[in-house]
This record gives C-alpha cells, structure tokens and sequence, in this order.
C-alpha cells in the first residue's frame, strides 16, 4: 500500500525532473548514434543496451516520441529536429498498419506531439506542415477504428491476437480515435457506411470497463474492486464474452500491474479528452453523464486499486499474484526491492500510473470533489522513480528508468548473472512515460499550459 509519507507538491519535484532531463537528453543521443534502422524498434535493454524484440513494431513511437519531450521540457531544438525527421522518414508505415492495436503508441507519441507543440507555438510550422500532422491523425484514428469486433452489446478493437481478443492496453490507443474525430474525420466502411470515431471509442471504453475491470460485484471468485484483466476474451462468431486471459500476467485471475496502470491512464485521459467534446456528439445511447460516470467508476475503481497493491513507495511488483511474493515479508508495507529474487517489480507500471492518479485528481477536483489523495499518491510515486534505484545515472547504460520488465511469463527479460530474477534493466515505454510524467508535473510546477494529448482546442 502506498504510504504518503509527506506532502508533496509539484515544485518540490523540480530538482529531481531537471536532473531527469539532463541525464535524458545523453540517452536519447547515444541511443540515435548507435541505433541501425534495419535492426527494426528498440525495445528492452539488455545488459544496459537496447534490443529490438520481434512481436510487433509497437516502441518506435515512444523511441522518437522522447525526444520531442525532450524539446518539450528543455527548449533544445537538436531534439525537436530530431524527433520531427525521424517522424516524417520512418513513422508513415504505423499509420496505416492494420494489423495492431498500439496507434496511439506510435502515432499519438509522434505526429501528435509535433501537432501538439505546432499549436502551442512552441516552434514555426507552415500551415501545410500542420495539415500534414492532422492527416496523419485522421489516417491513423480510421485504421485503428477499423480493426474492429462487433459483441451483443456493441464493440471493440481487437488485440493483434485477433478478433476474439481485447486488451486493456488498448485503452491509450484511443487517443488517436479522439484526435481522428476532434479533427473531423470519419471511417467510411463498406458501401460507403459512416462510422463515427467517437461512438468506437465509447464504445470500446464501455467494453474494457465492462469485461477488464472488476468493481468487486462477484462476476467470479476472485472478483475485487479495481481488478484487471489483461486480456478478454470473445466467440469471434458471434461476439458472446467467454472469460478472462492473460499474455503477459501471471494468472486471468491476477492482475498484470501494468495492465492496471493502462486502465488507470487511459479513463482518465479520456475524461479529460470528453470535457471538450459538445454534449450533442455524445448522444448514444445514454449520453454525457451516462459515458462519464463509466469511465470514471473504472478509473477511480483501478487508482485505488492500484493504491493498495503498490509497494509503500509506490512501484508495484509485475502482478498483484505472483507467487513468489508469499515469500517476501511485508512486501505492500515497505519500499519496493528491485533487487529480491523473488518477483520482479515493474517501474514501468509505475511510470505510467503516477500519470494517470495526477490526471484522476484533476477529474475528481473538477467534479468538486477532493483529489488530494490521488495527487498525493501520484507525487509519492513519481519522486521514487526520480531517484537511485530507479532513475539511472550510469552513462554507459542507454535507459532511463530502471527495473522494467516486458514479458517476464516468456522468459524475455535478461536476469544477470547470480540473480533469479530480472533488474536493472529499461523498456522504451517505461523511459517514455518517465519523460511524459515528468514534463507534465514539471508545467504544473511552472505555472505552463497543462499538459493533454489533444492540446490546444
């Protein structure tokens, strides 16, 4: 469980996200110096040194994403230029890849935070230049609608597992279906049907909420409040539910932590995104209150679930089930160990959820509301991931946040020599997510523009 062991406000984070930073920038540097296009995405460092890891191309987003970030927080244009050309000569594939569900990994990252930072005028684009990052928005938010699974009671887009799968991963890919209808595109389906992108993406919104999260109503056995799947699964005939699964989790019935971190954001980023949207697109079949009272019940629902299964620092282990933590004493009442050899913990859950407890208190506070402690816990998690052990300080090694894990079931993570267990090791998400956190406490702090994928309206 976390303990908020002082109050926290962004300000008081600034020393340490400056330092993020700085030792960011020679990160992303010597990663771009030794990286061969040919070798395909960068994914998980091994022995401090990335590797790619063929499943699917789905980092490369967060790659050339940092070091707009980068730009972002720091004003050095080595970095935006960076980050622009290697977007406009090695991103076009993603946005029309028809076979995954992480557009908003690869695409939002990129084309989205060059629209994002055109806006705010944080550096000249010709208007032409914008238009070329708005059409890459409304291709990439029709592809990732179109991959699309029909259920009894509406739909949802499918894993790259197929049509019978549905991630809860996927709920930060919505982002690009949200920047495709903000934008004003449609799908045209076949014989010229109009789908719109935002009934998919509540829809798809209403199914994880249904099926990936549990709210401790007794859907089953193991059925606790906040609880999530990383995987449901579906009669690809004729759309009826089957049962919970898992890629990457210990168990169906465990919660993969960074599974929960995923649920955790993306309602809450959707929240955000919804409070633009006029309330006459949001009509079917319950309208505004109906669509946000969902997605805020899964999104307070998996924040506090969160709050209770994290470590007292508040980075979890990789699933709530794992077994080897009957062996670790009191592990939820003390600070993470990324050292045991008995489970591994994930900082790139971590990374990704302090986001999403900022942004829920934000929600809550705006709804009248007491957010105190979600911002409380998000800043408790954020100021550990900012310091020794988790932040890395070693120039010879090319992550930035240490002790993330990719697919520890598969046996993908490297375990140095003596160990049993993985550590020491980044993933592009969680470095990402790192930097992504980071920038937004650190606007806060200054006083900035509040930091939204979909930036100025």
């Amino acid at each position: 469980m976390i303990r908020i062991d002082r109050r926290r406000s962004p300000r008081d984070l600034l020393p340490r996200i400056d330092r993020a930073f700085a030792l960011s920038a020679a990160k992303i540097q010597a990663l771009e110096a030794r990286w061969r296009p040919e070798d395909g995405a960068p994914v998980f460092t091994a022995e401090g040194r990335y590797r790619a890891r063929g499943w699917t191309e789905w980092t490369q987003g967060f790659q050339f994403g940092s070091a707009l970030l980068q730009f972002d927080a720091t004003g050095d244009r080595a970095f935006l230029e960076l980050g622009r050309s290697r977007t406009i000569d090695r991103m076009p594939p993603h946005l029309t890849h028809m076979g995954v569900h992480d557009h908003g990994f690869n695409n939002v990252t990129t084309y989205g935070t060059l629209r994002r930072l055109a806006r705010e005028q944080r550096f000249d684009a010709t208007e032409w230049e914008v238009r070329f990052y708005d059409l890459a928005l409304k291709v990439s938010g029709a592809v990732q609608a179109r991959r699309w699974t029909r259920h009894p009671d509406g739909g949802f887009i499918h894993s790259f597992n197929g049509p019978h799968s549905l991630f809860v991963d996927t709920m930060r890919s919505l982002r690009s279906l949200a920047l495709g209808f903000a934008l004003g595109q449609w799908l045209l389906d076949e014989q010229d049907a109009r789908v719109s992108l935002l009934d998919r993406l509540v829809q798809h919104a209403r199914a994880t909420a249904a099926y990936n999260v549990y709210y401790g109503a007794g859907r089953d056995r193991f059925d606790v409040r906040g609880r999530v799947a990383h995987e449901s699964l579906f009669n690809a005939v004729n759309g009826t539910y089957r049962g919970p699964a898992t890629q990457q989790g210990y168990s169906p019935f465990t919660t993969w932590t960074r599974g929960l971190a995923w649920a955790m954001l993306g309602f809450a980023e959707q929240l955000e995104f919804l409070a633009t949207v006029p309330d006459a697109a949001l009509t079917a079949p319950v309208g505004r209150a109906g669509i946000e009272t969902m997605m805020l019940e899964a999104a307070q629902a998996t924040a506090d679930y969160y709050l209770e299964v994290a470590a007292a620092d508040g980075v979890p282990y990789w699933d709530t089930g794992a077994p080897g933590l009957a062996a670790l004493d009191e592990w939820g009442d003390r600070p993470s160990d990324p050292f045991n050899d008995r489970e591994p913990v994930d900082s790139s859950a971590a990374a990704i959820a302090t986001q999403g407890l900022l942004r829920l208190a934000r929600v809550v506070s705006e709804r009248g509301h007491d957010g105190a402690r979600y911002e409380q816990a998000s800043l408790r998690v954020l100021d550990t991931l900012l310091d020794e052990p988790y932040l890395s300080t070693d120039a010879a090694h090319e992550g930035l946040l240490l002790h993330s894990v990719y697919h520890w079931p598969n046996k993908w993570d490297y375990v140095p020599p003596g160990a049993s267990t993985p550590r020491g090791e980044s993933s592009q998400w969680g470095d990402y997510h790192l930097r992504e956190a980071a920038l937004l406490v650190k606007r806060l702090a200054e006083g900035a523009p509040y930091l939204t994928f979909f930036g100025p309206t």
